[in-house]
């Protein structure tokens, strides 16, 4: 985490949904990505990982998800251990008996509908890893400023139907539900899967790139520095070197952009390079990492001044509100990022743990700027994992905008904070403190 406690964000979505990557790494025996690229393309044998086939890799995934919805047993706790059943609405849910899955409907029902995509995505996931997924992308025909969410960015993607009827029709959609174990959902469904996964691929970029509109920073007047504090497998797995293109889409022009994944969980991969010592290249997305806490990443690198201070520093769900274990690790990263005045955006799940989250800021004498429903947020349905009878969340919901110390806490500011920025969450007339824009330019 960017705060120093080497654990997932999971506290953050009840102990979250594994997903692929968190099953390539765990369920499947896997160190790191190279080990099932290497598995896929023959380069290794399959049984190396557990994995014989397609098919198997595909059990083992959902196996992950196989135990009893009401009464929570797994599989090696009941009489036959095959004996659970999954519900046939959503396929995604599993019974140990009839007495359960009855006792379960009057709360299952509220979900059920929503839960079948969440299984469906689960499954359609794995062409990102396959490469089928994002389709590729042009230069946007609209300034940032008037892309005002996913249904104006859908709208640019020139023969967007050409491109999802060619990834439904590629070989790896072919084989995945030759081996998934369940029938091929109808065209239809399979194309707003895709779009929701496009979604949620493109999100972190793209709110990133918001964020930088969000602050006044234009990327087309000097090279930009950008670090993800608290990255971990979900931002790093699998992550290739043009993942953050898009943001060259959205800035055509732009004078050169790195991208520092920072913490203590980054997977090895091709952005495990050192940061830039030089600004990055313009025109061009240069992503690279840190293995380490972020604290320690500022006093050996940019105190040093071997890498550039960032220009916005980015948090995607970093869980600090989730226990007081995690919120120790973030507090020296949290008070660096607010007595050094670094403009922070991070990002939550849900409105409760919005509310958790600002509630913490606040008790920090952190100036919070604004705050809001996230334009990009991802799309995807995700269910929390222990316990699927929930409303599903979605990554990045609400961002929140931070810039150095609360007004109260400055020595003679007086009551500055009357007509200062942003209040319930929208911006306001007044002016912004420190010449942050209270509004997207």
């Amino acid at each position: 985490m960017g705060g120093g406690v080497p654990t997932s964000r999971a506290g953050a979505m009840d102990r979250n949904v594994p997903g692929l990557s968190h099953l390539i790494l765990q369920k499947l025996n896997m160190k790191s990505y190279e080990d099932y690229k290497s598995a896929m393309d023959g380069k290794k044998s399959g049984s190396d990982f557990g994995i014989r086939t397609y098919f198997d890799m595909f059990q083992k995934m959902e196996d992950t998800f196989k135990f009893c919805a009401e009464c929570k047993k797994l599989p090696d706790a009941l009489p036959d251990p095959k004996s659970l059943r999954r519900c046939k609405r959503c396929q995604n849910v599993y019974y140990c008996g009839v007495v359960c899955q009855r006792a379960n409907w009057p709360l299952h029902k509220k979900f059920c509908k929503k839960l079948k995509l969440v299984a469906l995505d689960r499954l359609v996931e794995w062409l990102i890893f396959t490469g089928d997924i994002p389709f590729p992308t042009e230069t946007w025909t609209k300034p940032a400023r008037d892309v005002e969410g996913w249904e104006d960015w859908f709208s640019m993607q020139g023969q967007l139907e050409e491109k999802l009827g060619a990834i439904l029709a590629g070989r790896y959609m072919t084989i995945l539900w030759a081996n998934a174990g369940k029938p091929r959902p109808e065209d239809r469904e399979l194309r707003e899967s895709v779009r929701r996964l496009v979604t949620d691929f493109h999100s972190r970029p793209l709110t990133i790139g918001s964020g930088l509109r969000l602050f006044g920073i234009n990327p087309l007047a000097k090279t930009l520095t950008v670090h993800v504090v608290g990255a971990s497998h979900v931002e790093t797995l699998n992550t290739r070197l043009t993942d953050y293109d898009e943001l060259t889409r959205m800035f055509p022009g732009h004078q050169g952009m790195e991208v520092v994944m920072v913490g203590v969980d980054v997977v090895d991969g091709p952005i495990m390079r050192p940061p830039l010592a030089v600004p990055a290249p313009r025109g061009r997305i240069h992503l690279s990492s840190y293995k380490g806490l972020y604290h320690d990443f500022w006093e050996s690198h940019v105190e040093t001044k071997l890498v550039a201070r960032p220009d916005l520093v980015v948090g995607f769900h970093p869980g600090f509100h989730a226990c007081p274990d995690l919120m120790a690790g973030w507090l020296p990263t949290l008070l660096l990022l607010r007595d050094y005045r670094l403009p922070v955006l991070f990002t939550v799940y849900s409105e409760q743990e919005l509310k958790s989250s600002l509630q913490i800021l606040v008790e920090l004498e952190m100036h919070i700027i604004g705050y809001a429903a996230n334009p990009f947020a991802s799309l995807r349905p995700e269910q929390v994992y222990s316990s699927p009878n929930k409303a599903p969340v979605y990554c990045s919901s609400y961002y929140i905008a931070l810039l150095g110390l609360a007004a109260s806490a400055v020595p003679g500011a007086g009551d500055l904070e009357d007509g200062d920025g942003w209040e319930g969450g929208e911006p306001c007339a007044a002016g912004a403190s420190g010449g942050i824009a209270t509004s997207l330019p």
